[in-house]
This record gives C-alpha cells, structure tokens and sequence, in this order.
C-alpha cells in the first residue's frame, strides 16, 4: 500500500529504507497499544498456561507461571500481517510473491498453533478431552505448507545468471564461495527440513520469559542483512553471494518479525505477563525458514540459529538415548540432560530464569555474528 503511493508521488530509489523502518515501528507499537486489552481479555477467558513437565523439580521451579496468559502470539501475528500489508509489496498484479507466500506461511502456521493452544487450554480447563493437536497432525499440516511453498519458490524463482546457472536454485555453503546446483527435488526437501526445522525449534526454545522472542530477533537480523544482500546487485557482488531478484523486500517482513517481537518482549519479559504459545512461536520459525530459503542461506541460518539448533538438538539427543538405554519396551532409560530442552537442564542446575535467557542471547549473538563474518571468510573466493 505505501509502496503504491511512493511510486504514486515518485520517491525513486529511496523508499525501501522508509519502509523497512515504518513496518518495524508499525508492529512495534501494534504490539505495544493492544498488549493491554489482549492480556485483559485472555484473564477474563481464563486463557492461561499451566506448565507441567516431568519433573518434579522444574514443575516447583515455574508454579508461579501457572495461569499466565497465552496465546499472546495472536499479537505478533496481527502486528506482522498489519506492517507487511501496509509497507510490503503485496498488492497488484506485479506483487512480489516471496512477500505474499510470507503472508501464508504467517496464517497457516498462526492458526495451526492457534488451533494446538486452544486444545491445550480447553483440555486443562476439563472442556475438552484432547490435549493439544497429535504430533503427527501438526507435522502433516506443517509439511503440506512447506512442500507447497517450496515448490512455488522453485518455479517463481527461475532466473539464469551468466554462466547459465540459476543462483536461486543453488545451495550455498558457508565459508565456501562455491554452491551446488538443485534440482526441484532437492529444493524442495530442503525448504521442508528448513521451514518445519526451524518451526519445531523456535517451538522449543519457547520455555522461558524472553527466551524464544529475543532469539528470534536476533536471527531476524542477521536475515535482514542476507535479504538485502542478495536482493541487490552491487551487494550480491561485493560479497560473492547469489543475487535472487525480489529477495530484497524479504526485508520488510523481517522488520516487521523484529518489531513484533520487540514489543511482545516488553510484556513477555520476566515475569511474563502473557506467553506467545504455539500461536507465536510456530509462525515466526517458520518465517525464518523460510526467509532463509528465498535468500538461499539455508546452511547459514544452522550457525546464526545456533541456539535453536541447540535447543532442538538436545531434545533429540534426550529422547534418542533414553529409548537406547532402556532395558525394555515400558522401562526407564538414561537421560543425557536433567531435563530438555537445554534450558531447563541450565535451570535444575542452579541458574536463575533471567541468567538462562541472558546467556542464551549472548550465545545468540555470537552465533550471529559469526555468520555474518564467514560472508567475508570464504575459500575459493
């Protein structure tokens, strides 16, 4: 919309900058005025998590969570869809529909989440005998929209560069200048493990006040940075990277991901007045697959979401050793952790809630800045 209106008034070349910043502050004060009635609404519901684990020991530590508002993501979802609609390039028959296949990812994925959290809370409130969505129906509707987005993106992304490769097919590989050329195949396997990946991580990490929200923005930065790279000739070549035409205004919807989440922090910092639940944490790493796969970073985004490689991977390692070690079908096995995800192992061991999470982001930042250094620490370039 306010793209059509630059062009109206013919503001050439500048308004990708005015955009950007205007839908990071958009979601951000989106979040921050309906924080307020969101919260009261969801206490007068009586929408509220009641965290059990098993273990008894992290259940004493997060008691006081209990009853906390959830299904706060509904916010960030809004706030995004708002900034991205206003100041993306959505509208019209020339549209970029990297921006409108954002936009679906962003309501699928924030009402598979919201349909799981609704399920949960009325399974807790005694309204319902399901507890939650079953694993294999939120990765069967999970797949479907990656299997879909990947094979768009594949067809909607065919260009020939010079050599008559297409740099929007290709596989690029970290500290390497080289890539490997996909098929649609191969594409789209790994749009999949990207998109439902990163779904299923930020899902995990979501576990503590913070945690998953200033994660998040710190590896929205780093796709910030990649988008506009890409996106843009002289930058594609400076730093030897593929140039996807379009990319570039994959920038607006990870503005409007920083902003939404700045502003969910400013209610989700401890103690958390609401929970993003599935709602929020779904969608937002699902966007984050996905952003990485439209730049073509795909193996970038496993060291800038080092945390949620880390989160996701001891859950996996967890539950792979316990049914190794167990005796028998129906016996206990030996656990790797006190507890998965990797933070509540860090929490039994003695850390405060708000010493997890701030280490956590710092890790996060270090991820993130090595990935961005390797653009420039590269063999064969």
């Amino acid at each position: 919309m306010i793209l059509f209106l630059l062009d109206l008034f013919d503001v050439e070349g500048k308004h990708l900058l005015l955009r950007m910043a205007g839908a990071a502050l958009l979601s951000f004060l989106l979040v921050i005025a309906l924080g307020p009635r969101m919260i009261r609404y969801l206490l007068r519901r009586k929408i509220g998590d009641r965290p059990e684990f098993d273990h008894a020991d992290l259940n004493d530590l997060t008691r006081h969570k209990s009853n906390t508002p959830t299904m706060g993501g509904a916010l960030i979802v809004i706030a995004i869809m708002a900034s991205i609609l206003v100041f993306g390039d959505v509208f019209g028959p020339n549209g970029n529909m990297y921006v409108r296949m954002s936009l679906l990812a962003l309501v699928w994925l924030g009402a598979l989440g919201g349909i799981d959290d609704w399920l949960k809370l009325n399974k807790a409130a005694g309204k319902s005998s399901r507890d939650g969505l079953k694993s294999w129906e939120k990765m069967l509707f999970q797949l479907g929209l990656a299997v879909l987005l990947g094979l768009y993106t594949y067809r909607y992304g065919s260009q020939s560069d010079i050599d008559g490769t297409n740099p929007a097919h290709n596989l690029y590989i970290p500290f390497w200048a080289g890539y490997i050329v996909l098929s649609q195949l191969a594409y789209t396997v790994i749009t999949v493990l990207t998109m439902v990946g990163f779904s299923n991580a930020v899902n995990l990490t979501d576990g503590m006040d913070g945690l998953a929200g200033g994660c998040v923005i710190i590896v929205t930065f780093v796709l910030l940075v990649l988008a506009e790279l890409v996106g843009v000739v002289s930058y594609s070549q400076l730093f030897n990277l593929p140039l996807v035409y379009g990319s570039v205004e994959m920038t607006i919807v990870c503005t409007s991901m920083i902003g939404a989440c700045l502003g969910f922090l400013w209610y989700n910092a401890h103690p958390a007045q609401v929970f993003m639940g599935d709602t929020g944490s779904l969608p937002l790493g699902g966007l984050i697959g996905y952003t990485a796969v439209v730049t073509r970073q795909e193996l970038l985004l496993l060291i800038a979401g080092g945390v949620f490689i880390m989160e996701a991977g001891s859950v996996m390692l967890q539950v792979g050793y316990f049914k190794m070690t167990r005796p028998a079908k129906g016996m206990k096995g030996r656990k790797i952790f006190r507890c998965a995800p990797l933070h509540h192992h860090f929490h039994l061991g003695g850390w405060a809630e708000t010493k997890v999470v701030t280490r956590f982001w710092l890790l996060g930042i270090v991820f993130a800045a090595l990935a961005l250094a390797s653009l420039k620490l590269r063999l064969g370039g």
